[in-house]
């Protein structure tokens, strides 16, 4: 032991002495002799191919026992069909949750679950695919689940109409968030606005998808002769390809997939504005067709991308952001991809009052190429960034495996990745400034700006002709079909049941007095978890200012909505900006109150279309269309009382658009009028919430200040 520590001790004072040495020859840091980075020959799997076609890769792994396999099968979402589009994205979920013949999904899940395994299925624009991860000792058992999935999914109805919800509140959501927004809309311009692979689901196309066609492109595309399936882990290969044998060597072959191709059409150069109001950021990108990665030029795009977006050494990132200050996020480049050309995109975030500053500075830095085009030194600086990471692409052999597995699945050659290395250092700055001014046109790509223009240091007008671009998300098929059946003109029956309905809540002329409404009440919510109650106050100044206070466990939280404004100010966590749907939504519910609609039912915009009986409960109601100053509602009245039993509407949940159902009951008089004072919810038939008014105030004294938003 002692004679170890000593032979320790000497070691690190020859290499301390080797140090200072070598320190004091060299006179700066960039005389420090580097040495060539080693040769890197990562052990590459072995590749097999059954006589029906499927392909097998099989990497072993002994690190850890461990096995994991993922097959990937060719058809994406740029396959389905523009109608039902989304379809991939719901296979891919219910493929999973749907359960086999034998086991529905979560009798799977518990299976799994206490082996501490996952099998999991997923869809992608080019392919979809099914994966495995589990202990060596539990493979066999999970590997039949792996199997029985592939040939043998069921797509139970119920974990559609789940995956169907999930998708309505994606769709919901999907204007809330501005880089969200910006990537999305700037893929639309840079590939075209009906190319497959920039389709985004609405309401409509999520809507007419059924389990047959889940049931249909499992039938189409998930065949072996269709199948790329890798494994990597602690096993023996031989063992394992008799394994996999055994399981795939007599599943038949399917029909040859159909090929899909894809047009291309970038829009138009010049100026995209999405004005988003409640932000004070704005998101810019410049866009363009990129390139696939078998073109030759692809390295030498590599590290011109590097050089000009890539990192911190960059020059926009250089420039932009730590020479002038005006962006926290530049980058970007020539884009690439596999299977179809990339994006060529500049992305940069900045405040609202430096968007047209920060645009004007991009361009000057395309521009600034021609005239100071990239040295060496940036070559060599880039070539370096981009071979020191390139190990991480490697450093395990499940990484080596989906390398390979992405070169055999879009044809290219299997020692693609060999040459990688050996390609970037070849590049050279003729060829970087080659491929910078064959590829990169500022006045051929399209700009686009999303943010807050009130705020914007100029107009972006000042720049050129600018088109808007609308993001407005179109409503369900039901909701559109209710607008449209929504009533333009009252009838006669219409009009005698709305002055019965305001006879009975106090008259017409208390109801037309009415301007805000200040009210007390409790809301039950109804969860899985059981019933809770929340305490709150509401006060409305008709027609579109809110402010309600919630009491709850964790301190006061406040919503307000006004038309320039929606927030919460959340307890220990300040003040949240609502999402445009959600603040929508809410400006639609004071529409909806009937106070608000008979206090209007002489105005020239609300109208009363009485059309049908219906039975609810014990009551034959008749049915009256209301259209509020643009937002549909339907009564169901007892022609008896004049109280409405039941009003239906469209509106919007946690998970998407439903069919709201609210009953009023407990007719009590409240400060000169007679209101429900129980109103019980149902969302799709389902009892969601309940609200007890206490106490109302009619036209309370209100400061306008409590509309405002607190600064954060």
């Amino acid at each position: 032991m002692t004679r170890t520590l000593s032979l320790l001790f000497v070691a690190v004072a020859l290499l301390s002495w080797a140090a200072a040495d070598a320190s004091a020859q060299a006179a700066t840091y960039k005389q420090i002799p580097i040495p060539p980075l080693h040769q890197f020959h990562p052990p590459q799997p072995k590749r097999i191919e059954l006589s029906n076609g499927m392909i097998i890769f099989l990497q072993e792994d002994h690190e850890l026992p461990l096995i994991g396999a993922t097959a990937r099968i060719r058809g994406g979402s740029h396959n389905e069909p523009a109608a039902k589009t989304g379809l991939t994205d719901i296979y891919g979920e219910v493929w999973r949750t749907g359960g086999t013949r034998s086991q529905t999904g979560d009798q799977l899940d518990d299976y799994l679950e206490v082996r501490a395994a996952k099998v999991e299925t997923g869809g992608g624009a080019d392919s979809t695919s099914i994966s495995l991860s589990c202990l060596k000792g539990d493979f066999d058992d999970v590997f039949k689940i792996f199997v029985d999935l592939m040939q043998n999914p069921e797509f139970r109805a119920d974990k559609l109409d789940i995956a169907k919800k999930g998708a309505f509140d994606a769709i919901s959501r999907r204007n809330d968030d501005i880089g969200e927004i910006a990537s999305r809309e700037a893929a639309k311009l840079a590939y075209g606005a009906d190319n497959p692979y920039v389709r985004v689901p609405e309401y409509a196309t999520i809507s007419a998808i059924t389990r047959a066609d889940l049931i249909q492109w499992h039938q189409t595309y998930v065949h072996p002769n269709n199948i790329i399936l890798g494994i990597s882990g602690d096993f023996d290969s031989a063992a394992m390809e008799s394994r996999l044998r055994a399981a795939f060597e007599s599943w038949p072959k399917g029909a040859p997939v159909p090929h899909d191709e894809v047009d291309f059409h970038p829009a138009a150069p010049g100026y995209y504005l999405i004005p988003k109001e409640d932000v004070n950021q704005s998101s810019i990108r410049m866009v363009g067709l990129g390139l696939k990665r078998d073109n030759p030029d692809y390295y030498a795009v590599t590290v011109f991308n590097e050089a000009f977006a890539g990192g911190f050494s960059s020059r926009l990132f250089n420039d932009i952001r730590t020479t002038r200050g005006l962006a926290y996020n530049v980058g970007g480049g020539i884009g690439t991809n596999y299977g179809h050309p990339g994006m060529l995109q500049f992305v940069m975030g900045t405040k609202s009052q430096s968007t047209i500053e920060s645009v004007k500075a991009l361009d000057e830095d395309i521009d600034d190429l021609a005239k100071h085009p990239i040295t060496e030194d940036e070559v060599k600086k880039a070539q370096d960034a981009i071979l020191n990471a390139f190990i991480f692409r490697l450093d395990s052999p499940d990484k080596i495996l989906a390398e390979r597995m992405i070169y055999e699945f879009y044809g290219y050659p299997s020692d693609w990745l060999d040459r990688y290395q050996a390609e970037v250092k070849k590049v050279t700055a003729a060829d970087v400034n080659r491929v910078a001014a064959k590829y990169l046109h500022k006045d051929q790509l399209a700009v686009l700006v999303v943010g807050n223009t009130k705020d914007f240091d100029q107009p972006l007008s000042s720049l050129g002709a600018v088109k808007t671009i609308d993001i407005t998300i179109p409503p369900p098929p039901g909701e559109k079909e209710a607008e449209a059946n929504a009533p333009t003109e009252s009838n006669p029956e219409g009009k005698e049941l709305a002055a019965k309905v305001a006879a009975a809540m106090g008259g017409e002329a208390k109801l037309a007095a009415v301007k805000a409404v200040h009210a007390k009440l409790t809301i039950t919510q109804k969860t899985p978890q059981g019933d809770f109650q929340i305490p709150m106050e509401t006060t409305i100044i008709f027609p579109d200012h809110l402010r309600a206070e919630m009491q709850t466990p964790n301190g006061n939280m406040s919503i307000v909505v006004t038309p320039d404004a929606g927030f919460a100010v959340v307890p220990g966590a300040g003040v949240r900006d609502m999402p445009a749907s959600q603040k929508s939504e809410t400006l639609d519910q004071i529409k909806r109150d009937p106070i608000f609609i008979l206090s209007r039912m002489n105005s020239p915009d609300v109208f009363f279309h009485a059309g049908g009986t219906e039975k609810v409960g014990d009551v034959q109601t008749r049915i009256v269309d209301v259209n509020a100053a643009g937002t549909p509602i339907r009564w169901y009245v007892d022609p008896a009382t004049g109280h409405i039993v039941k009003e239906t509407y469209r509106t919007l949940s946690r998970s998407g658009p439903v069919q709201g159902e609210t009953y009023m009951e407990n007719w009590t008089a409240m400060a000169g009028l007679t209101l429900p004072a129980l109103r019980k919810n149902k969302q799709n038939g389902e009892d969601s919430s309940s609200s007890e008014y206490h106490s109302i105030e009619l036209n309370p004294t209100v400061d306008t200040k409590i509309f405002d938003k607190p600064a954060q």
